[in-house]
């Protein structure tokens, strides 16, 4: 411990601050990925929310380091690798979360396109099919709008009924109309 208190030195050899700025910059920064995400899908009210926490958060936490970043450099290093686990942990959350909705076509089959729309809206899904050409063949086009938390649930659906689909999932920015699925959210 001998070696941390010369240039590297903390504060009266309270290690727990560093451990303390480390945490608290992983929340901080998890909370303003998830804000981020959140504008970016239209969830304004709760971005608003985690915006002042992460704002007094950050103002607390900085303020901190900079006073003392030259006697205390190691709090510098804290407030950085908190930095950037609070990026990689914001990430993981917002994945496990799922906010938004998906368009998840699917080009399949003639003779499996009917069988795997009907399956889809047996679960609930609003199925559109289109009629297409492929390189070599005519083939079913199925587009889906769902919600990003459980889509997994419809392309594993997809996957059993006809392994040789070829399923492309992006995300949507805004629907109006049509069949969806209701939305489960407390967010909006």
């Amino acid at each position: 411990m001998m070696i941390l208190t010369g240039f590297w030195g903390v504060p009266d050899n309270n290690y727990w601050l560093l451990v303390l700025i480390f945490a608290s910059k992983i929340i901080e920064v998890t909370i303003g990925t998830l804000r981020s995400i959140l504008i970016n899908k239209g969830y304004r009210k709760p971005a608003v929310i985690l915006a002042l926490i992460e704002i007094m958060m950050w103002v607390f936490i900085a303020s901190k380091v900079l006073t003392g970043i030259t006697a205390y450099p190691l709090e510098g290093i804290a407030y950085a690798l908190g930095f950037t686990v609070g990026i990689y942990v914001g990430s993981v959350i917002e994945q496990k979360l799922a906010f938004g909705k998906v368009l998840i076509q699917t080009i399949t089959s003639l003779e499996k396109g009917p069988i795997l729309a009907a399956k889809l809206r047996e679960e609930g899904c609003g199925v559109t099919v289109i009629d297409a050409v492929g390189k070599t063949e005519s083939r079913k086009v199925l587009m889906v709008i769902a919600n990003r938390r459980g889509s997994e649930k419809i392309t594993d659906q997809i996957k059993r009924t006809d392994p040789a689909a070829m399923i492309i999932q992006n995300e949507v920015g805004g629907v109006v109309g049509g069949h969806l699925s209701p939305i489960k959210s407390l967010l909006k």
